[in-house]
């Protein structure tokens, strides 16, 4: 079982809140002075390399953006929620990337299970995971998810989401560095860029946890246990 590093991936996260900081202002000036030189050009050719150059922009910020929420995620805005409901959401939502990659669901939720959590946020949790099965599975196949409501120790009450695929698995090096954004040795289609970072980032801000259970040959499965009441400074709920 993988279980996330916290401290080395804190430190991560402030890398990458501080580069992401430091980036952010060039770039917009950039995108800030393509945008400028648009409205005058009329030269066709300058204004291909023009869009380019914007384009290419767009794309840094939007990294940038992502190594923020990986860094320095806004405070939760916290309510009670069915994550039954956000996952059918997410599902619904990605049903046509799913289906272009060959991919199918298979949901399995009990009736109504609740969590205490920032709805934005938790949304971008479950999209992430779904989209990493959905790269992973190069070949088409079906994606296995669960949503629960569980009792752990001491009776505290935990929904559980978890997210099964049987694409290529985990080797024992990508393992160790499967929350890594700045990580480049991984095999294409599981856990590029800052996915399955941010939902580790998420996930810790909202008191869960997170696990992985892979192996080389699959199947993989990401699960996350989240409180599903508030949790107290003692740490009940």
């Amino acid at each position: 079982m993988i279980v996330p590093d916290d401290e080395r991936l804190e430190a991560l996260a402030e890398f990458a809140a501080g580069a992401g900081h430091e980036i952010n202002n060039p770039v917009a000036t950039i995108k800030a002075r393509v945008d400028l030189l648009l409205r005058s050009e009329t030269d066709p050719q300058r204004r291909h390399w023009l869009s380019i150059i914007g384009g290419q922009a767009e794309r840094i910020r939007d990294m940038i953006g992502d190594a923020m929420l990986f860094g320095r995620p806004p405070q939760p805005k916290m309510e009670s929620l069915d994550l039954s409901s956000i996952t059918a959401s997410a599902l619904e939502e990605l049903a046509e990337p799913a289906q272009q990659s060959g991919c199918t669901f298979e949901l399995i939720t009990d009736d109504s299970v609740t969590i205490w959590a920032d709805p934005v946020q938790i949304h971008v949790v479950v999209s992430a995971l779904l989209t990493n099965s959905i790269d992973a599975l190069h070949d088409g196949g079906t994606i296995f998810v669960e949503v629960r409501s569980i009792v752990e120790a001491e009776n505290k009450n935990i929904a559980l989401l978890k997210v099964t695929d049987h694409g290529p698995g985990l080797s024992e090096i990508d393992q160790r560095h499967l929350f890594d954004p700045f990580y480049s040795g991984r095999q294409a289609g599981r856990g590029l860029g800052f996915g399955l970072p941010k939902c580790w980032r998420i996930v810790s801000n909202h008191r869960g946890r997170f696990e992985v259970e892979s192996a080389p040959s699959g199947p993989t499965t990401f699960s996350i246990y989240w409180p599903s009441k508030p949790i107290a400074a003692d740490g009940t709920n």
